[in-house]
C-alpha cells in the first residue's frame, strides 16, 4: 500500500472554475463574519488557475455582485458590456436574416451583460480567494476519491506523479497526497469524472431525466483596430447544423481587438458521419461571420462539452460527506445559454450551508437541506422557469422549438402548465451509418477553416510523455468489432482534437488513441454509443493551457 502524506482541512474543494472558487471566497467570508477559524484547500488540475476553463463567455454579474458589491472597482475583468446584442437566422451557407429584438426570447436577452474570458475571471477570483486565506493548488489533479468505513467521502487523493506508460515508477516519482475533509466539494465542470463516480455511487440521478449535452468548439481571434466593436453579441441559429443536430453558433466582441466565434452543436445528433468540428469550419465561412474575422489572425483554439440539461436532469447535489456543484451537477441555464451565474450562485449557497454546519455542535455528514436551498434559490426558480427549454428543442427542432420557447418565456414567463422531458441520453440517439450521408466537408483553406492538428497546436495543449493513458477502454475490442461497423467509428468526428483515429495496417484496421492531443473536452465519455470510453484525470498540469479564453 503506498504511503501518502495526509493534509486535513475543514473543507477541500475540487476544481478552480467559478463555482468551486465562488465557494471558497464565501466560505472565508462567512468565517470572517462569525470569527471563526476554517482551512479551505482547492485544488486544480490545470497548470495554473484558468488553464482549462472555456466559456463563450456573455456573463450576467448578479452571482459576482452578490460575492463582491464593489467587484467593479475591486478591478473584476468586466470591462465589454453589451452594447449590441443581436440573433441571427442563418438559412443556408450564404443567407441570413436577422430577428427583432421582440422575437427573441426573454432569456436570450443580453443587456446589462458583459463579454468577457471566464479564465480571466477565474484567475481574478483565485486572487481574491488567496487574499481571504484560501490554499489554491495548481497543477495538482484530484485522481480518487476518499471514502471512509461507512461509505462516506472524507477527501481526496490526488494523482501520482512521475508514472510510466506501464504502471512503474520514473525517476522523481511521487505519491498524491490524501487530502482530508470535513466536507468536500465538486466542482469540476461539465461530466466531472469524480461527479460522474458519485452520481453512480450514491445514485443521485434516480427519477431524473439524463443529463443532455452540446459541444462548444470556440476560437480567439486578433481583429484589427478598425473592426473591434467590444460589447458586440452575435449568436445564430440554423445553418449549417440545420436538420442534423440542435444547437447555434456564437461572435462576441472583447476588448483589446479581440473576437472569439464558436459554435456549440447538441450531442443528442443522429447522424454518426458528422463532425462537430468541421461544422464550425464551415459555420466561419458564412458572410455574416466572415466579415468580422477579414483580416484577423486565429491566436487561440478550444473545446469543452456543456451539460444542457437542466431543471429536469439536475440530480441530487447532496452526498454524505459532500456537495456536487456547478456544471458538476448541471446548473447551467439552457434558456439563456450561461452557466456561470448559475454555477457561482450554487457556491455561495453551499458555503451558507457549510459555514452553518460546521458551526453547530454536532455536524452532520450530510447536508441534505442544500437541494431545497438551490429549489427555493432565483437559482432554482430559473432553471424550473426553464425546464422546458431543451425537452422541446430536441422533440420540435430549433425553429418550432425556438417558438414554443418565445411562447412560453414572453408570455407566460415560464409557468405553462407542461412540463416536458427527453428520457434518451444522448449516445443511445447515434443512428446506423448506411441510414446516413456522409457530410461533403471541404478542405480549410489555412484562412478562416483549419485543420484539428493546428487547431490542437493552438490550445497549448501538453501531456507529460510516457505516462499511462487517461482514456480507458472497457473493452478494446469494440472500436473496431462494433462501432467501426455499425458507426463508421464516430469517435473519429465527434472528437474535435483528433486523438481517435481508425488505422488501416497489414492486419486490418486498428483503433488509435493520441491522448497527448486530448484538450479534456469529454466529449468521447459522453457520446460513444457503446458507452466504451472511460475519461479519467492525467497527470497533474497536463492538458490545454487557455490564454484569454
Amino acid at each position: 500500500m503506498t504511503d501518502r502524506e495526509v493534509m486535513e482541512f475543514d473543507v477541500v474543494i475540487v476544481g478552480g472554475g467559478p463555482a468551486g472558487l465562488s465557494t471558497a471566497c464565501r466560505l472565508m467570508q462567512k468565517a470572517q463574519e462569525n470569527e471563526q477559524e476554517l482551512s479551505v484547500c482547492l485544488v486544480e488540475k490545470g497548470s495554473e488557475i484558468g488553464a482549462h476553463i472555456l466559456s463563450g463567455a456573455v456573463v450576467d454579474p448578479k452571482a459576482l455582485a452578490e460575492l463582491f458589491p464593489d467587484w467593479k472597482t475591486m478591478g473584476a475583468p468586466l470591462v465589454s458590456e453589451v452594447t449590441v446584442d443581436e440573433l441571427h437566422w442563418l438559412g443556408s451557407k450564404t443567407g441570413s436574416r436577422k430577428l427583432s429584438h421582440w422575437m427573441i426570447p426573454k432569456t436570450l436577452h443580453n443587456e446589462g451583460n458583459y463579454v468577457i474570458s471566464l479564465g480571466n475571471l477565474s484567475r481574478w477570483l483565485a486572487e481574491q480567494a488567496e487574499a481571504l486565506g484560501v490554499e489554491v493548488f495548481p497543477g495538482f489533479s484530484a485522481a480518487h476519491i476518499a471514502y471512509n468505513e461507512q461509505g462516506q467521502v472524507e477527501g481526496i487523493v490526488t494523482g501520482d506523479m512521475g508514472v510510466a506508460e506501464d504502471g512503474s515508477h520514473k525517476d522523481g516519482y511521487m505519491p498524491g497526497m490524501l487530502l482530508k475533509a470535513k466536507y468536500t466539494i465538486f466542482s469540476e465542470g461539465c461530466r466531472g469524472h469524480l461527479g460522474k463516480e458519485l452520481i453512480e455511487r450514491f445514485e443521485l440521478d434516480k427519477g431524473k431525466a439524463p443529463q443532455h449535452y452540446g459541444l462548444g468548439i470556440k476560437e480567439l481571434w486578433d481583429v484589427p483596430e478598425a473592426q473591434s466593436k467590444p460589447g458586440t453579441v452575435i449568436h445564430t441559429a440554423g445553418w449549417p447544423l440545420g436538420k442534423e443536430a440542435g444547437g447555434g453558433g456564437f461572435l462576441y466582441h472583447l476588448e483589446n481587438n479581440q473576437v472569439v466565434v464558436g459554435l456549440i452543436a447538441d450531442l443528442n445528433y443522429k447522424n454518426p458521419h458528422l463532425s462537430p468540428y468541421d461544422e464550425f469550419q464551415r459555420y466561419k465561412h458564412h458572410p455574416l461571420i466572415a466579415a468580422h474575422l477579414k483580416d484577423a489572425k486565429r491566436v487561440s483554439y478550444g473545446a469543452r462539452a456543456i451539460a444542457k440539461g437542466g431543471w429536469a436532469s439536475l440530480p441530487k447535489m447532496s452526498f454524505p460527506g459532500g456537495l456536487l456543484l456547478g456544471c458538476d451537477a448541471g446548473t447551467l441555464n439552457p434558456a439563456k445559454i450561461k452557466g456561470t451565474h448559475t454555477a457561482m450562485k450554487s457556491g455561495l449557497l453551499a458555503a451558507e450551508v457549510i459555514c452553518e454546519a460546521l458551526q453547530a455542535e454536532s455536524p452532520v455528514s450530510e447536508l441534505a437541506h442544500y437541494d431545497a436551498t438551490v429549489r427555493d434559490s432565483w437559482l432554482g426558480k430559473e432553471l424550473e422557469q426553464a425546464r422546458n427549454f431543451v425537452p422541446v428543442m430536441h422533440s420540435l427542432g430549433t425553429f418550432w422549438g425556438g417558438a414554443y420557447n418565445w411562447l412560453d418565456q414572453n408570455i407566460f414567463a415560464g409557468r405553462l402548465p407542461f412540463t416536458f422531458n427527453d428520457m434518451t441520453p444522448d449516445y443511445a440517439c447515434l443512428e446506423l451509418a448506411e441510414k446516413h450521408q456522409a457530410p461533403d466537408y471541404p478542405k480549410p483553406d489555412g484562412k478562416l477553416s483549419f485543420d484539428k492538428l493546428s487547431s490542437v497546436f493552438l490550445s497549448n495543449t501538453n501531456h507529460e510523455e510516457n505516462q499511462p493513458c487517461h482514456l480507458l477502454l472497457k473493452d478494446a475490442t469494440v472500436p473496431i468489432a462494433q462501432n467501426l461497423p455499425k458507426f463508421n467509428e464516430p469517435a473519429q468526428r465527434y472528437c474535435p482534437a483528433g486523438v481517435y483515429e481508425v488505422v488501416e495496417g497489414a492486419q486490418g484496421a486498428s483503433f488509435q488513441i493520441n491522448s497527448q492531443n486530448c484538450i479534456h473536452c469529454k466529449t468521447c465519455d459522453i457520446k460513444d454509443p457503446a458507452q466504451n470510453i472511460r475519461w479519467v484525470t492525467p497527470e497533474g498540469a497536463g492538458g490545454p493551457n487557455y490564454p484569454n479564453m
